[in-house]
């Protein structure tokens, strides 16, 4: 299979289906947009830019709920698209995710392997595959996942060339569209990327009183403000920020989401209309214990990732006896290392396991963002692509991350004949986790083998 898709003609064919889906994928909201349908959330975004530009109010007092959610450096951005028209924004955004997707396979294959060309082409087609039916949500939809990863990859790629004052203001730009990048600092600031993160605190500031000369100081102000009450600073047993309701729903995967309706009496199918409310709950506990729950498995997940993390300051050799398999392994890095790689291996780290490094960072912010609808996990791209990455080229603990990876595509799968059911009691978060836990482990066996 993996020689019939790497050669010359069937990649070719490849490509020419990937376009062809893209086409498609950027023509149904477009069609949709010039047939009158409902556009789904590029209407959302059309009309908050003809809001920016008519100098009205993006945010509603506190007794109204959002129409837009995102933070206004977000809606600024969208104010000169939508002076296109309704058409003309969904085609600029479409083109945009398109790029996007492109981007991310491309950043996510040269993270993986380190190379920009040559690589395996099952390492192009396969996670793209398998996250295809959440790339086509992000079209339909309109929303930003898949530039979002680009613009993260990016900055990975920066950090891994040494360009830091760019790495931190491609995630600061990732963090102005949405806000959760941001917490990108905390693991700069623990890897000690001084520059990346003065550049990503400069140019957040910047975007953040970037709407002055356009909106004034006093509405600029209750933009922010307003923002930040209701969507930062806001989560209660009635929900998270202005999703109330509807973000303890089967809809949101993150770990806040799925908590809360398996461990507390709250309703799984939240909908305005008048209805019969659904429980999945197997627990009644108080909102108090869940987080505190909660915040221990954030404390958990954290200590294993710092756990498996190489430590730039350790040395290569220590008198450690080691078996025949990390030998194997250690033989198989020392000869695909650079001299750059060779550098960076002295220091405990190489380009294989800043690679899995930076898959288990994006899968910590999947699990821990307060609002992780089904789009926002196309990002489970870039980990599928290095579990592919470290299984072809020799993986350390090849039979835990094989199972945790065929594991966590078969409970994705399930939401193609089980949709709601399947997601109501996390499926998709329990596939990220065991995504974590395979490269997690996979890590911690390349560390001992490098540092040992």
């Amino acid at each position: 299979m993996r020689a019939w898709l790497n050669r010359p003609t069937t990649w070719r064919v490849v490509l020419a289906i990937f376009g062809c889906v893209l086409i498609v994928f950027v023509a149904v909201p477009v069609w949709h947009s010039i047939r009158g349908h409902s556009t789904k959330d590029y209407w959302v975004w059309y009309e908050t830019g003809q809001t920016v530009l008519q100098g009205g109010e993006i945010y509603p007092d506190q007794w109204h709920k959002f129409p837009f959610m995102y933070p206004p450096p977000c809606a600024l951005f969208l104010a000169p698209i939508s002076a296109l028209g309704q058409t003309g924004l969904v085609v600029v955004l479409a083109l945009v995710s398109a790029a996007g997707w492109i981007c991310s396979i491309i950043f996510s294959v040269r993270l993986a392997t380190g190379k920009w060309r040559g690589a395996d082409a099952l390492l192009y087609v396969a996670p793209s595959l398998i996250m295809g039916a959440h790339a086509w949500g992000n079209f339909l939809l309109g929303q930003p996942s898949l530039v979002l990863l680009a613009l993260m990859l990016g900055g990975f790629i920066a950090l891994q060339r040494r360009f830091h004052w760019l790495a931190g203001a491609l995630i600061a730009i990732a963090a102005a569209i949405k806000a959760f990048p941001a917490i990108t600092i905390v693991y700069l600031i623990y890897r000690r990327y001084w520059i990346a993160t003065a550049s990503l605190v400069l140019t957040l500031t910047i975007f953040l009183v970037l709407p002055l000369p356009f909106r004034g100081y006093a509405l600029a102000k209750q933009d922010l403000e307003r923002w930040s009450s209701g969507m930062l600073f806001k989560y209660d047993e009635t929900g998270t920020g202005q999703r109330l309701g509807r973000s303890y729903s089967w809809k949101n995967q993150a770990i806040w989401g799925v908590a809360n309706r398996l461990l507390r009496h709250v309703e799984y199918d939240h909908k305005y209309e008048p209805h019969e409310p659904v429980y999945a709950n197997f627990a009644d506990l108080d909102f108090r214990t869940v987080n505190a729950i909660i915040l221990a498995c954030a404390l958990g997940l954290g200590l294993f990732f710092i756990t498996v993390l190489p430590r730039s300051a350790r040395r290569f050799g220590s008198r450690r006896p080691v078996g025949d398999a990390e030998k194997a392994l250690r033989s198989k890095i020392d000869a695909s290392h650079s001299e750059a790689a060779t550098e960076d291996r002295t220091r405990g780290r190489t380009p294989e396991t800043d690679a899995i490094e930076f898959a288990l960072l994006l899968l910590l912010m999947l699990i821990f963002t307060p609002l992780s609808f089904g789009y926002l996990f196309v990002w489970l791209l870039y980990p599928l692509t290095v579990v592919g990455q470290c299984l072809l080229s020799g993986s350390a603990a090849r039979t835990v991350l094989l199972g945790c990876a065929g594991t966590a595509v078969a409970l994705l799968a399930l939401t193609i004949p089980f949709r709601v059911s399947a997601q109501v009691y996390g499926n998709t978060l329990f596939a990220a986790l065991l995504l974590f836990a395979g490269l997690g482990i996979e890590l911690w066996w390349r560390k001992r083998a490098i540092v040992g």
